[in-house]
Parts: C-alpha cells; structure tokens; sequence
C-alpha cells in the first residue's frame, strides 16, 4: 500500500492531549509563549482544556520531564519552552544543545512528537528594550508551536491509521 498525502485542514481530534512544559528562568518572557501557544491551539479546534502544563526549574530538566510524560501514553504531542541567555558562567550554546538533542531523542525513542520553543538568543540583556523585543518574540514562537503542533498531530494520528488498515489487510 502506498502512503498518500495527508491533508492537514481538518481539526478533529478526538481525546488528544497536549503538555506543554515551561522552565521558570525567565518566567515572565516564557509565559508569553504559552499564552501564544493556548491562543493559537484554540483557533486550530483544541480548547485550553485539552493542554496540561507543567513548570521546571530550568531548560535543562525539560527533556527528562518530556520524557516521563511522554512513557506515560497520555500525550500525543509535547511542547518545550524555555529560555536559555548567556549568564557569563557557563556556555549557554551546550546547555541549548543538550536540551534541542534531548527533545529530539525523546520524540524518536517514544514516537511522541516533541516541539520546541527552547529559544537561545545571541545576544540577551534585561533592558525595557530587549524585555519587550523578547515578549513579543515568544508570543510569536508560541503561535508557530502550536500551528505545527495541531498539523503534525494530525498527520501522525492519519499515518498511524494508515499502518492499522494496512496490517489488518
């Protein structure tokens, strides 16, 4: 059996779950991809209902915690946020490698998709100016998650049917 394209404009999604996990460093810009993501996801069909969250110290223990709620059957997708800025203690670049390369071994080893929203800017300074730039950028990103969310939880869920029907035949 061929594999056909799937169409990613329907909006069903009968009992799917999402986690959205969010690292409290930086809170206040963090939680604007939330509100982005909850907006977004809304618009595509999910209601606010069907999203749990879930805070963390840091980036750093996202893809543990991604890991156990994805082991748990309950999610069909995941969401990371977080924001990773050069403290000038340690190399902030490793720290947002190891979260990106532990999402994306999470999504591989449980076939649960992962989406990040696990932002690494060059440069990042607590003035008004970057404080506003940094809001807005993560309601935008927030948006762009949950769009690739709801379209890739769909296409998922239609292969997925797709392998059933063709080991039933």
């Amino acid at each position: 059996m061929q594999p056909t394209a799937i169409d990613s404009k329907t909006k069903s999604h009968p009992g799917e779950r999402v986690a959205f996990i969010q690292a409290c460093w930086h809170k206040e810009i963090v939680d604007q991809s939330r509100k982005g993501f909850v907006a977004e996801m809304i618009s595509q069909g999910y209601q606010e209902s069907d999203i749990d969250f879930f805070e963390v110290g840091g980036a750093f223990e996202i893809p543990l915690h991604a890991k156990l709620l994805a082991k748990s059957g309950r999610y069909a997708g995941i969401v990371a946020a977080g924001l990773v800025v050069d403290g000038g203690i340690y190399r902030h670049e490793f720290v947002a490698q190891s979260v990106i390369s532990g999402l994306m071994q999470v999504q591989l080893e449980t076939e649960v998709p992962v989406f990040s929203v696990v932002l690494t800017p060059h440069h990042f300074h607590a003035g008004e100016e970057h404080q506003k730039f940094f809001f807005e950028h993560f309601v935008h990103k927030g948006q762009e998650a949950a769009k690739t969310c709801a379209d890739t939880l769909h296409k998922t869920r239609a292969l997925r049917r797709s392998e059933q029907r063709a080991v039933a035949v």
